[in-house]
Parts: structure tokens; C-alpha cells; sequence
């Protein structure tokens, strides 16, 4: 037994060798995938990244900086100016003016655009030429339809005023009042983005499958039922997507009040975006007018936050 225990006691332990993880054959190739994903999409991202977000972070160290004249850091600023914004009646007068904006334009926009791609949705003879003609104002820049409205709005010569005076109605001064200068450039607008959004809704509506309508019809439904049931919602991703970029376009909304109104009359058209373009353009305040447009950057993003969480609950993915 002594022996037999020293032999034992010589033999040396055996050593506990970790085995290194070996990357499979899976991992490799979706390594290689995002490589090559990630080298196609390099110059999107190069150009995201030197438009979008570096100017966003320069606007963030602006907007806590005291400037001179001439745009150039004097001193660190801090918050000062953020409380100024909520101490400035400008400020609180542009972002009331946006948001109703918003009420204006966004649901006029949905529900025309819907109207017009259910009418462009029927099976008629040159229901192509119907299609074209509401799709036309894709075409047109904001520029050129600001100037159309403006003369469709003059107070004397314009269009507008004259066909209300042909039903008994008095000529309304359109850009020339602050109670009615925004709901004229709204006009404008929701012409202007009625096109794209149509074009949107009845690309979505060629997607519904014609089994689901002839399923309805065997059952005895109407056309109301079938829209209802079906129509709407299967489109509401869409609908879904279009109220999140109409809310967007109508918060950045700048030329229409640039070229018809210059945010006047009394600042009633004094929109967030001009009222950045007033301070940092004209009155030479670059962190206010930053600090601005970082207030405009996070109502959008909270607008957007909202509209995923709440609206986003109500869509059809199925």
C-alpha cells in the first residue's frame, strides 16, 4: 500500500485547460454580413452623420453660449438661455401659432387625401386622368404655390374673394388680418402635401386584396361597411405613417410663411421655425435662436414619442 501510494503521489496532476470559444460558421457569416451591410451603407451614414447629428451637437454647445454680432462664443451661457425662452412672449407666440397650425393643416391633409384616393381607388374609365391631375402638386415647390395663393388671396384682384362674393359671402381678408393670415397659409399647405399623401394612401389601398371585398360582398355589406371594416383598417400603417411626417412638415414649415405673410400681420403667422430664422438672421441672438431650434427638436420628438405609443396601438399590422 505504501507503494502503491507513492507512485500515486509521483504522478503530476492533471491540468484543467480551458477550450477557447470557436466563432461558427453562422457567426462568421453574420459578421460578414453586417461588414458588408455596414460598408454599403457608410457613405448614408458619413452624410447623415455631417448633416444631422454634428449640427445638432454644435446647436446643443450653441445654445449655451453667449455670442457676439458676429456669431462667435463669448462666454458659457449655461441655461440662461432656455428660461429666457419661457419669459419672451415671442417665443410662447410662435409655439402656440405652430401647434395650431398643426391643427389646421394635419387632419384637413389626412381626410382630403383619403376622400381623394377613395374617388381615385374606383374602377372607372380614365380614372387614370383623375389620378394625375390631384397628383400633380407633387411638382409644384412651396415657393411657386405660395405665390399662386398669394394672388388667389388678393384682397381685390384675387379669385377666391370673388367666388365667395358670387354665393352672398363678404370678401375675407386673407393675409392681410392675424385672425385669418394663418388659416390662409394652412390652405396653401394642405394643397401642397395633399398629392404625396394620396399618391401614399392609394398605393396602399392597390394592396388590399380583392378576396377580402368579394368575401364582404357575399355577406350582404355595403360600401360604408367595407370601408370601414376593411379598407380602413389596412391602411392605417399608412394612415399611421402619414400623420407622423404631416406633423413634422407642418412644425418645419418656413417658405409659405416666408414668401406670403414674413410672419405678420402682428406675429400671427410667426411660426417657431421663422421666429428662429428672425433671431438668428436678423437680430443677431445665435444661442437664442439655437436653444430655439433645440425646443422645436424636442416637441417633435415628443410629438413622435406620443403618437408611437398611443396612436400606433390602434394599427393594423396584421
Amino acid at each position: 500500500m505504501n507503494a502503491q501510494s507513492q507512485i500515486i503521489e509521483k504522478v503530476p496532476p492533471k491540468k484543467n485547460f480551458e477550450k477557447k470559444p470557436k466563432i461558427s460558421g453562422i457567426q462568421k457569416r453574420q459578421i460578414k454580413t453586417f461588414l458588408i451591410a455596414l460598408m454599403f451603407l457608410a457613405p448614408s451614414l458619413i452624410i447623415f452623420i455631417t448633416f444631422v447629428f454634428i449640427p445638432l451637437i454644435r446647436s446643443f454647445i450653441l445654445s449655451s453660449q453667449l455670442t457676439d454680432p458676429i456669431g462667435r462664443a463669448v462666454a458659457f451661457y449655461g441655461l440662461e438661455n432656455y428660461k429666457k425662452l419661457f419669459a419672451t412672449p415671442i417665443f410662447l407666440n410662435s409655439l402656440s401659432r405652430s401647434l395650431l397650425f398643426v391643427v389646421y393643416t394635419v387632419p384637413s391633409t389626412l381626410l382630403i387625401s383619403l376622400l381623394l384616393a377613395l374617388l381615385g381607388n374606383l374602377r372607372l374609365k380614365q380614372i387614370a386622368i383623375f389620378r394625375m391631375i390631384f397628383s400633380l402638386t407633387i411638382a409644384v415647390s412651396a415657393a411657386t404655390a405660395s405665390l399662386i395663393f398669394m394672388a388667389l388671396f388678393h384682397p381685390a384682384l384675387g379669385n377666391i374673394n370673388y367666388i365667395l362674393s358670387l354665393i352672398g359671402i363678404k370678401p375675407v381678408p386673407w393675409l392681410i388680418s392675424d385672425k385669418t393670415a394663418l388659416i390662409g397659409i394652412a390652405i396653401c399647405a394642405v394643397w401642397l402635401q395633399i398629392g404625396l399623401n394620396t399618391v401614399i394612401m392609394l398605393a396602399a389601398m392597390h394592396g388590399i386584396s380583392e378576396e377580402l371585398y368579394e368575401s364582404a360582398m357575399i355577406d350582404g355589406a355595403n360600401a360604408w361597411n367595407k370601408f370601414k371594416s376593411i379598407t380602413l383598417p389596412m391602411i392605417s400603417p399608412t394612415l399611421f405613417f402619414l400623420t407622423v411626417i404631416d406633423v413634422i412638415a407642418a412644425l418645419q414649415t418656413f417658405t409659405q410663411v416666408h414668401v406670403m405673410t414674413s410672419g405678420g400681420p402682428l406675429d400671427s403667422t410667426n411660426v417657431i421655425v421663422y421666429s428662429i430664422y428672425r433671431e438668428f438672421y436678423f437680430n443677431g441672438k445665435y444661442g437664442f435662436a439655437a436653444a430655439q431650434a433645440i425646443m422645436l427638436f424636442l416637441i417633435m420628438l415628443t410629438l413622435t414619442i406620443i403618437q408611437f405609443t398611443v396612436i400606433e396601438k390602434r394599427v393594423n399590422y396584421e
